[in-house]
């Protein structure tokens, strides 16, 4: 994982929020009426390095993801993108468009996963988020689409006490 860029929610800019008392008026009321329509959105790009240490370029056709936020899966996707990476060491950057409604996911088992993401969007948070994609690829080899039999799993935190 190269990035987490662009975080908000509800079309709010997370990353200078430290707590409720940093909201504006405006602020507040943009999510307090996205929470009574049913949808409190979250939005961020999650942007992947891919390293290619062969000495032929690499082809990426596509590839499934599933993204979970301490453990809990929050959202799944397809990138349908190709990527060529560069022979000998090449990188590419494959970034994953994430929205969920936050109002979907918000149960027993998740809040306090998303409520610590939340805070540490912020820099708000005493303890670190863990975050992880699991990927699929499928690969071309020569030029034929091959799917890789499980998933990869991509991991970091970020955050807390550090």
């Amino acid at each position: 994982m190269e990035s987490l860029k662009n975080p908000n929610v509800a079309g709010i800019d997370v990353t200078q929020i430290k707590g409720f008392s940093d909201l504006s008026f405006i602020q507040a009321g943009k999510i307090t009426a996205s929470y009574l329509s049913g949808n409190i959105p979250l939005n961020f790009t999650l942007n992947l390095e891919g390293k290619n240490p062969n000495t032929t370029v690499a082809r990426i056709a596509q590839f499934d993801w599933i993204l979970k936020i301490d453990d809990v899966q929050i959202s799944t996707g397809t990138n349908g993108n190709e990527y060529a990476i560069a022979a000998n060491d090449g990188t590419v950057i494959m970034p994953l468009k994430i929205s969920v409604n936050l109002l979907d996911i918000i149960n027993n088992e998740t809040k306090d996963a998303l409520l610590n993401f939340g805070l540490n969007l912020a820099d708000a948070s005493g303890r670190p988020t863990r975050v992880s994609v699991q990927i699929k690829p499928t690969v071309y080899v020569s030029s034929v689409p091959i799917t890789y039999p499980g998933y990869l799993t991509l991991g970091t935190e970020f955050g807390g006490d550090n």
